[in-house]
């Protein structure tokens, strides 16, 4: 039986993991160790505290936080008193993470205290007001105002918002530690919880993830627990993830690739959980010793940073035997170098996207090192992706289009935004993905850019993903970003940005005369700045927004 149809919910998912692998190693966080039933047993105090403090059926509840285990209890505690998780991005500052609670009307907060030397608390306080004072006073947050425009929560600027939960032994006046909020949950019985958690069903919305707002202010994708559980059943399966492995969690928990290829494929196979809260190569080849970690997923950034970490051969990486990776460029260097250097059995890459749940392709065990490298795999089962032209019209085998995708896995929709929801989405449910791809003859999907990221180059469409797996099999090359730039007279060209390997004496000139033997004329580079590092975000994808303003 499928386990959306078996679970019914995350909250069944839980109670199943909690019973069916009780004794097993569910989250190591430091000296910290706890079970899979201890674990269902803090879930289900955390889902008995959102119940005693007002949370209801499809509320919102959001977190802020990084990848710890006070984040996995609190997030999965709030979907199993049946609210909609919101996760917030962990590099946003004040204003944005503000924009994402106002435009989710989240109702509580989940907030760590300081993460990356920045106070969440004072930088919520900075963008949406001081906590209220509950005498007279001056300030923003004076006074008894509690009319409809200003809430009754501890932050003016966020009316809906109720309560604010540090993830810490102690909190400011007027928001609540994570302990006070524990015990407030006493009172509530584990079957008024278990009542809760059975109210939701498949068709419940699960989670609400808002894009990077790449493209503009970010909106967010409602996807239900049936598309969640689904797909990442799918997902456990082609990956081969199974019970007792060790999963070091680095793709941060806000973005699909930590929370649902994550947590809830470590709940439906019994795997056991490693956070790890920021990417550190030292951090993780630490963890991957210790911990006898079998599973690491994450951008190829991560595992070329492994492989070239000056004393990787100092660690036992040994256990390691699964690793899932995704983005455009993935050199065929690095897929051989996981299998023969680190004797990893399994290298497989995917793409997806938030309004599709977070996966559409993925290569299967046993694809050729090269499928694994130069595409993305396949669309996963029950579902369909194609790709067509600028008029609609189906794209001819090999030539670049924009890659559309139908099936369970589509969001129901961009929450509360049904105008930009009918511009990507067709009346017979194709989802726009905007990025543009190539189908192979047996059905690969190879990611060759963003829409927007393409460039023109004296009437040639370049794109920048193109090249830089081009660029990326110079032996010197550690790490590559392409952009286009003004150019009077080919109207754009392309520029590189570079990271060289270490000791590498490789300059501009070189490049660009080893680019000319490789590539079509209008793909090679007109200029190239070598840079320590590519600026990136959490998610491990390069923020070419800095790129183009540095160029500007």
């Amino acid at each position: 039986m499928r386990g959306d149809l078996e679970w019914g919910g995350v909250p069944g998912l839980v109670r199943f993991a909690a019973a069916r692998f009780a004794d097993r190693e569910a989250v190591v966080e430091g000296r910290t160790r706890i079970s899979y039933e201890e674990l269902g047993a803090r879930v289900e105090r955390a889902a008995a505290a959102c119940v005693a403090g007002g949370v209801g059926v499809g509320d919102r509840v959001a977190v802020w936080a990084p990848n710890t285990l006070d984040w996995i209890v609190s997030a999965l505690g709030a979907v199993s008193a049946g609210a909609v998780l919101v996760p917030l991005n962990t590099r946003f500052k004040g204003a944005e993470a503000v924009y994402v609670l106002a435009r989710s009307r989240a109702k509580l907060l989940f907030v760590t205290g300081t993460f990356l030397g920045t106070s969440y608390v004072a930088s919520l306080r900075r963008a949406a007001g001081e906590p209220r004072e509950t005498g007279s006073g001056e300030g923003p947050g004076a006074g008894a105002d509690t009319g409809p425009d200003r809430g009754t929560g501890p932050l003016p600027g966020l009316p809906h918002l109720e309560q604010v939960v540090v993830l810490a032994d102690d909190a400011p006046a007027d928001f609540r530690a994570w302990k006070d909020f524990l015990a407030d949950g006493e009172g509530v019985g584990a079957d008024d919880v278990r009542r809760r958690g059975a109210a939701v069903s498949g068709a419940s919305p699960s989670d609400i993830i808002f894009t990077s707002g790449t493209t503009g202010r970010p909106k967010g994708a409602l996807i239900t627990h049936a598309q969640t559980l689904r797909g990442y059943g799918i997902w456990s399966d082609l990956a081969g993830l199974r019970e007792g492995d060790r999963y070091l969690i680095v793709n941060p928990f806000f973005h699909t690739f930590g929370y649902k290829a994550g947590i809830i494929a470590c709940l439906m196979r019994g795997a056991t959980m490693v956070p790890q809260p920021v990417f550190d190569v030292d951090t993780v080849l630490a963890n991957v010793a210790a911990e006898r970690i079998s599973v690491l997923p994450g951008p190829p950034t991560l595992h070329q940073s492994l492989l070239d970490h000056p004393s990787r051969d100092t660690y036992d990486l040994s256990a390691l035997r699964l690793v899932v990776t995704g983005a455009a460029v993935v050199p065929l260097r690095l897929v051989e170098r996981l299998r023969t250097e680190l004797g990893v059995d399994t290298v497989l890459t995917a793409y997806g996207l938030s309004e599709a749940s977070g996966i559409v392709t993925m290569c299967r065990r046993g694809d050729p090192p090269a499928v694994i490298a130069s595409t993305s795999g396949r669309a996963i089962p029950d579902t369909e992706v194609r790709v067509v032209d600028a008029s609609g019209a189906p794209a001819a085998p090999g030539s670049p289009g924009e890659v559309l995708v139908r099936g369970f896995n589509v969001m129901s929709g961009y929450f509360e935004d049904p105008e930009a929801t009918a511009a990507v989405i067709s009346e017979d449910g194709w989802l726009r993905t905007g990025d543009v791809g190539v189908l192979d003859p047996g059905g690969n999907l190879r990611i060759t850019d963003r829409i927007k990221d393409m460039f023109i180059v004296g009437g040639f469409n370049a794109y920048p993903a193109e090249i830089e797996q081009l660029l990326g099999l110079h032996p010197e090359v550690a790490d590559v970003a392409v952009i286009g730039v003004p150019d009077s007279r080919l109207g754009e060209v392309g520029r590189a940005y570079v990271v060289r390997r270490p000791h590498s004496t490789l300059t501009a000139g070189d490049l660009i005369t080893w680019s000319r033997r490789e590539m079509a004329n209008y793909k090679v580079p007109r200029t190239i700045e070598f840079v320590p590092e590519l600026p990136r975000n959490a998610s491990g994808k390069v923020v070419k927004g800095e790129l183009r303003q540095g160029s500007s």
